[in-house]
């Protein structure tokens, strides 16, 4: 039995987009949690490897453009024969984009819906379909936002993509927990990491977002792998189709 220090030992996991950010804290957390970690994503992921291994777990990378359907295929099943099986998925990768609705390129709509939602899918239908597979039982957790639930401003395509995202989760979580497979996701609030070094350089929207957080600070992204870690974890057995809020208090304002 994994002992409360290591509730994942003996268990396998997938992170998509591993190479930075959230995923890279989350690919480090599962890490320390006792899980073997396979790494998919566009680039390189030298450091995230060292931070699984330095954990004393295994670490296996696939490169492949998740905005292609038929590679995010590939990339489940070649990280679920690398490692032997597979028993947890986070859908991290994604992309933003920040202009006016009525500017947008279609092409950037495309690629915005087909890395942050169709990718989404189409991982966790693979795992999925390798859970059952298995024999069953499986954990699943997206990243979805905030933007899940608002609108925003200038980003009508990420927007629109989180939205579907959260949806996504819940619909999945409806067929998929008869057969023990636990789908649910975070929706991060302002994150302190490059996806978001645009408003941040803005001093003045800076300190506007900032001060509309009862938290007082914008998350780490250690705070959104913390909260991954507990949707993937035993503990969370029972928890399916939620779409946890790690935003510091932002939509409760």
């Amino acid at each position: 039995m994994p002992s409360p220090g290591d509730p994942l030992a003996g268990r396998t996991a997938l992170v998509t987009g591993a190479s930075r950010g959230i995923g890279r804290a989350v690919a480090a957390r599962l890490a320390a949690a006792g899980a073997d970690v396979g790494l998919v994503q566009r680039g390189e992921a030298a450091e995230t490897v060292r931070e699984v291994e330095s954990a004393g777990r295994r670490a296996v990378v696939v490169r492949a453009d998740l905005g292609v359907a038929v590679e995010g295929e590939r990339a489940v099943e070649e990280i679920a024969a690398a490692l032997g099986r597979l028993d947890i998925v986070v859908c991290n990768a994604g992309m933003m984009h920040r202009q006016p609705a009525l500017e947008v390129p279609l092409e950037v709509w495309n690629r915005m819906l087909a890395v942050n939602l169709t990718s989404t899918f189409v991982v966790s239908r693979a795992a999925a379909r390798v859970f059952v597979a298995q024999g069953g039982g499986g954990s699943i957790v997206h990243v979805a936002s905030v933007l899940s639930f608002q609108g925003g401003i200038n980003v009508a395509p990420y927007a629109a993509s989180k939205g579907g995202v959260a949806q996504l989760t819940r619909a999945l979580a409806n067929e998929w927990a008869p057969l023990g497979i636990n789908v649910n996701a975070v929706a991060p609030g302002y994150v302190d990491n490059e996806l978001t070094e645009a408003i941040r350089l803005d001093e003045h929207r800076y300190a506007e977002i900032t001060a509309r957080i009862p938290a007082g600070r914008w998350a780490s992204n250690e705070d959104i792998a913390e909260a991954v870690a507990f949707l993937a974890s035993p503990g969370a057995s029972y928890v399916h189709g939620h779409v946890l809020a790690v935003d510091g208090g932002w939509l409760g304002r």
